[in-house]
């Protein structure tokens, strides 16, 4: 599988994982920069099925796209990272916890959830048949709410492109492959995030309509220790409606817990 990725600065390495239809650039704009300067270093990539990553015709498997994050890593040279991953991109970064642990050094999980609702598993199948029968722009068009905060839809629609499938880059196929991923998923992986035993944060924009603040809470019960902070005013895109919010709450986090890693590493040598 062919996997476009993006290896940038030095220090802890960071893996961002994109929700569906994002590429890697979804976090170049406001987090790479952000990060970098804070001491990390920044990989990012393409999930299978969208940007400069192999476009393959066929089911998808998040279990596979968590391999594929996974073999980011090696293919980086990386052993280890703090995992970030937003929306599907959560789902991701928690198989990757459950079934790669010893490739995760924290955890941070936005506008994610564990488990389907039959409200959204309606609404997914309705976005996928909608992209297969009208095309990314109708079902850019018609899901923006769901991703972006009312009061930012007004001001902020021309810049919102990448909030939709990444400006439609994503061919049809690929993206519906991905929401069908989704909604393939079962309750394995909620039943198994007791065994996650790695600092998590847990983060929800409390205007987030696609994985709301339950979903969240849902989460941070089931992880072991996982921390829950809720961004006043976030819609289910707040790493780039409220970014600033992120940033902070994840770099506080993770300086926290490199802080605790590294002295816990001087104290076994």
């Amino acid at each position: 599988m062919n996997l476009a990725y993006d290896d940038r600065g030095s220090g802890e390495p960071v893996l961002f994982i994109a929700g569906r239809g994002g590429a890697g650039r979804t976090w170049h704009m406001h987090q790479v920069p952000a990060f970098q300067r804070a001491g990390f270093r920044v990989i990012t990539f393409d999930n299978r099925g969208v940007g400069r990553s192999a476009k393959p015709v066929g089911s998808y498997d998040l279990g596979q796209m968590a391999a594929d994050a996974v073999a980011v890593l090696d293919a980086a040279g990386v052993e280890s990272a703090h995992v970030i991953g937003a929306s599907m991109g959560g789902v991701i970064a928690q198989i990757m916890a459950v079934l790669h642990p010893d490739r995760v050094r924290s955890l941070v999980l936005a506008c994610t959830a564990c488990r389907h609702l039959g409200w959204r598993r309606e609404l997914l199948e309705d976005w996928a048949a909608t992209a297969q029968a009208q095309g990314m722009r109708v079902f850019a068009n018609r899901s923006m709410r769901w991703l972006v905060g009312p009061r930012s839809l007004r001001r902020f629609w021309p810049a919102f492109g990448a909030l939709t499938p990444l400006a439609m880059s994503a061919p049809t196929h690929s993206f519906v492959a991905q929401v069908n991923a989704i909604l393939d998923m079962d309750d394995s992986l909620r039943e198994l995030l007791h065994t996650v035993d790695v600092p998590t944060l847990v983060l929800v924009g409390s205007q987030d309509i696609l994985t709301p603040q339950a979903d969240a809470e849902e989460i941070a019960e089931l992880i072991p220790d996982a921390e829950l902070a809720i961004v006043q005013g976030g819609a289910h895109g707040f790493m780039v409606e409220n970014f600033w919010e992120f940033n902070r709450l994840v770099l506080e986090f993770l300086a926290r817990v490199t802080a605790e890693r590294q002295t816990a590493t001087r104290a076994n040598s």
